[in-house]
């Protein structure tokens, strides 16, 4: 196998690219990749190159990796960054690098960029069966992506139809150095022991093992990919016709949902929920079953991991950050001619002429009433049941006080007895970048 004419062919749909970005960590794998990467640029017209580093600092034998690094991209010519990074303390080590390390690369992405790794075949029968050994599903079935995002830019694992043995030939064919991390050799973590005591004797008794599984894990990509297009299918009538243009929080119609099987529902909530947050693993889903089957006045909650769904009316709406904690009250408004915010909920602002008096944005605790023209003095609860507001907005939907009295409920421009609007910048939710 020719790893530099493997790698070109790979690579070309990112020829134009911005920068390539080869995570280097000192190994064979991301060692030989930087120098086939860097032959290659020698012959043609690539995107330019740089390596990063991530140092985690975990034992002391890292501490020689950077210095190799540098030595390998200075003879090469290639800039290097090195990131260091602290591994939180606590829970899987594995995992804790590994989330520690792609923050750090995502981090070091300019926009368009390309992060280039140098997985290859071996690594993604390894991590197949891994996750079949943790009851993945399709999803996690289909192992490691060829591309995902990554900050800024864009992961790509050119090298994942390529052996161990074929990276190994071509980096001795070179002349190469590799630095060896003294905790591959450690059985106590679930990849090395896998591949110390399991790999081998599958491969003795079928040469083709790893090839074999990691064609099946391609095949489980196609798979997700065919789930995700008829995901994308179900989800469109329930994501239409949000019913509060102006509130900044994913939600979707359960109408539309409850006429799918259950199955695809499951795997329109797992499409729906991704860019959200963690997934719920199988024992969850009982949350989902409460939610949509509940009376119409009921307003359940499907806590998960990063946030929660709420149910309001027939709709399901997603609440994370912010909107999990109740806000503190809301400040005095010194200056209504100017915008007023409001801590852990986002901004009000007053849209036309200011009157005389006192100026007092609150929050609702019930029993307020608002006197309207023609209807004379409703209950708040009532209004806000017949504007369908969803219960968890009422409890910090900004109303406006004047000297003492109720006049104006923001964004809802029917309950106001002033000429002017009491505006509502609701606060946003960051979604996970995973």
């Amino acid at each position: 196998m020719n790893v530099p004419e493997h790698l070109l062919t790979r690579l070309r749909p990112w020829r134009d690219s911005p920068a390539w970005v080869v995570a280097l960590s000192g190994g064979l794998d991301s060692s030989a990749l930087l120098y086939a990467l860097a032959s290659l640029s020698c012959e043609h017209q690539l995107p330019p190159l740089r390596a990063i580093h991530v140092h985690h600092g975990l034992q002391p034998a890292a501490d020689s990796w950077p210095a190799h690094c540098e030595r390998l991209c200075r003879s090469l010519g290639v800039p290097l960054h090195i990131a260091r990074v602290q591994v939180a303390p606590g829970g899987s080590v594995e995992q804790a690098a590994r989330e520690a390390r792609y923050a750090a690369l995502g981090r070091a992405l300019g926009a368009g960029d390309v992060l280039i790794t140098g997985q290859h075949r071996d690594d993604q029968a390894e991590t197949l069966l891994l996750r079949l050994l943790r009851g993945a599903g399709v999803r996690g079935a289909a192992a490691m992506p060829v591309q995902r995002p990554l900050g800024a830019g864009l992961l790509v694992r050119p090298l994942l139809d390529i052996s161990r043995e074929a990276m190994l030939a071509y980096a001795r064919g070179v002349g190469l150095d590799w630095v060896e991390d003294p905790s591959n050799a450690d059985a106590r973590y679930s990849r090395n022991y896998l591949r110390q005591q399991i790999m081998g004797p599958l491969q003795a008794r079928w040469p083709a093992a790893c090839a074999n599984l990691a064609r099946s894990a391609a095949h489980f990509a196609e798979a997700v990919t065919l789930l995700d297009e008829l995901a994308l299918e179900d989800l469109a009538t329930a994501q239409a016709g949000a019913p509060l243009p102006w509130l900044p929080l994913p939600s979707l119609a359960l109408a539309p949902l409850r006429g799918l099987s259950e199955a695809r529902q499951r795997n329109a909530i797992r499409a729906w929920l991704a860019p959200l947050g963690r997934q719920p693993d199988t024992d969850h889903w009982a949350g989902w079953a409460a939610l949509r089957d509940a009376a119409p006045d009921a307003a359940p909650i499907w806590a998960l991991a990063d946030g929660a769904l709420y149910r309001a009316g027939d709709r399901a709406w997603w609440l994370a950050g912010p909107w999990l904690h109740t806000p503190p009250p809301p400040p005095v408004w010194a200056l209504p001619g100017q915008a007023l915010d409001l801590p852990g909920n986002g901004q009000a602002f007053w849209r036309g002429p200011v009157p005389a008096g006192t100026f007092e944005v609150r929050y609702r605790e019930g029993g307020e009433r608002l006197a309207l023209a023609g209807r004379g003095s409703r209950d708040l609860k009532r209004l806000l049941n017949e504007a369908g507001m969803p219960g968890f907005v009422r409890g910090r939907l900004p109303l406006l006080f004047l000297d003492g009295q109720l006049v104006a409920v923001a964004n809802l421009p029917r309950l106001r007895v002033l000429e002017g609007e009491l505006c509502w910048r609701p606060p946003t939710i960051d979604r996970c970048l995973r």
